[in-house]
């Protein structure tokens, strides 16, 4: 209960204040004359979560307090999206609520897509996917695919961020519910996992934990916090995701199969008491981060820009910030290693939720408010 109580209230400080200039050490800005054009799509969302461009030309949106909206194509700067009916009940409390929305890879065959969302009852709650068929502007043929368990009693940590992979399968990150951080070691436990599905909802038969004694099979990998970034290169084959640490320790990581990420065994962090929480920053048999932030970031939205508008940037991550209140561009080399980063879009400064890549090349980002707000940035 008291970590909880301290997790509200570095949540609290870190809602209302800028990023301080230790937070932003080691960051360049962008060049000068080299700024991209930052436009105001829409307004007046509570809490922006997720962006999925539909091939209408129209944007879904999430919001976190359970509503599904959609931003006209072609519609004017600064418009009040519409909204989707048939959106599931979601738990939303604190952290808790609507999260990611993405499309099936044959989406425009099928129609379908894919929510994930905080579902339950303060004393037991989980992550949820459903899936469902959009048909103008109502979902239907509705059904959960997915939940995690076992159920937990925190409103905070649930992950929720969706990405397809190459193969068609669906992975999702699962946080570890805060006060649960030791079942990010246990397989026996979702919590703490990014886990892998098919379309469907069943588990592919060569996810790395089937038919092990004990063992969730849908987990993909483990010793994750608070994953809030997840993204799948297609050019390259990486999946990438990033996480909160404690305070401090916050990690871009490369997910492969069966691959145990270390926490909490394994920190670059410390607690938000300022106790230890465990002398090793990295361990044998599991795998470090390619990125680490110290002090944190709070990284939020990860997007892997493939694109003709900013085609300098093709392979690189676009990483939002929640605490930080940027967008960073983390430059990779062709091996995928980090070889530098960079705040690129200086006239955006709020705490940023979300970072996704429009078929045009343009960077669609949302920002983390009661009053949220979406915004394009082009060329």
């Amino acid at each position: 209960m008291v970590r909880r109580i301290v997790a509200g209230l570095v949540a609290v400080v870190c809602g209302n204040v800028l990023a301080s200039g230790a937070g932003a050490a080691g960051v360049s800005p962008v060049r000068a004359g080299a700024e991209p054009q930052i436009t105001t799509v829409a307004t007046g969302l509570d809490h922006p979560w997720s962006v999925a461009f539909l091939p209408d030309g129209r944007v879904l949106v999430t919001e976190r307090a359970g509503r599904l909206r959609v931003i006209a194509a072609k519609a004017p700067a600064g418009q009040k999206p519409g909204s989707i009916s048939g959106v599931p009940a979601v738990f939303a409390e604190s952290q808790g609520g609507l999260f990611d929305v993405v499309l099936h890879p044959r989406f425009a065959e099928n129609g379908l897509l894919y929510l994930s969302y905080a579902a339950g009852t303060p004393k037991a709650n989980f992550t949820r996917i459903m899936r469902a068929k959009l048909v103008g502007n109502v979902l239907t043929q509705k059904k959960v695919i997915f939940q995690v368990g076992p159920a937990k009693n925190t409103p905070v940590h649930y992950g929720g961020r969706m990405a397809f992979l190459g193969d068609g399968t669906l992975a999702m990150t699962v946080g570890d519910g805060f006060d649960f951080r030791e079942q990010a070691q246990n397989l026996g436990s979702g919590l703490g996992k990014i886990v892998r599905i098919n379309d469907d909802g069943s588990i592919p038969a060569n996810n790395p934990f089937v038919g092990r004694k004990g063992a969730q099979a849908s987990i993909w990998s483990y010793g994750h916090r608070n994953e809030q970034g997840l993204a799948f290169d297609a050019v390259s084959g990486r999946l990438y995701e990033h996480e909160h640490g404690p305070q401090g320790g916050d990690e871009i990581n490369v997910v492969v199969r069966g691959g145990n990420y270390g926490w909490p065994v394994a920190t670059r962090g410390v607690d938000y008491s300022g106790a230890t929480i465990s002398p090793f920053k990295t361990y044998k048999g599991m795998i470090d981060a390619i990125k680490v932030w110290v002090p944190s970031i709070a990284p939020s939205g990860l997007a892997v820009y493939r694109g003709a508008m900013f085609p300098e940037w093709n392979g690189d991550l676009l990483v939002g910030a929640l605490v930080d209140q940027d967008v960073r561009r983390v430059d990779l080399d062709a091996a995928g290693k980090v070889v530098g980063q960079a705040s690129v879009f200086p006239g955006i400064k709020a705490r940023i939720r979300d970072v996704r890549v429009a078929p045009d090349g343009a960077v669609w980002v949302t920002t983390d408010d009661e009053d949220g707000v979406v915004f394009r940035v082009g060329r």
